[in-house]
């Protein structure tokens, strides 16, 4: 296998594997992984409208309107009147939504601290060393000729 095959097969269960484990140690609800990059966008952006929070999560305006939905019903977005156009809303993570995600912030920071301490000094510093070159790689497919087809 090479690496791209590789890498590709891994990422998707890294990414459970931590959240399952973030979510164990604090008992955290269930949030779905889309449902907390959407609370991330609002928490680092502020208020935005729905079409601007889909160009930052890159996915298409019906996917942030299905999350809304779900997200608005739990009470972790709050849909408010645009204050420049009357016809157009801005989303806005609830206090309990940014509470909420300060918690699986930290938590799995933790979680990610204390597996990294099980691995060997050299299993570390491979990751520590290739922290770099995966921000690039995340640049390269978020760049020209990345975005996902919407």
């Amino acid at each position: 296998m090479d690496t791209a095959t590789d890498l590709g097969r891994l990422i998707g269960p890294l990414r459970r594997a931590v959240l399952l484990r973030t979510r164990r140690a604090e008992d955290l609800p269930d949030l779905p992984e889309a449902q907390i990059e959407l609370l991330r966008v609002l928490a680092e952006a502020g208020p935005l409208a729905p079409r601007d929070v889909a160009s930052r999560l890159r996915v298409a305006s019906s996917t942030v309107s299905n999350l809304v939905r779900t997200m608005t019903a739990t009470g972790l977005v709050e849909r408010r009147p645009s204050a420049t156009d009357l016809r157009t809303v801005t989303l806005v993570a609830s206090p309990d939504a940014l509470d909420l995600l300060d918690r699986y912030d930290r938590v799995s920071t933790e979680e990610l601290r204390r597996a990294l301490t099980a691995l060997t000094p050299d299993s570390r510093r491979a990751i520590e060393e290739a922290l770099p070159a995966l921000r690039e790689l995340r640049g390269a497919l978020e760049g020209p000729g990345g975005r996902p087809r919407r």
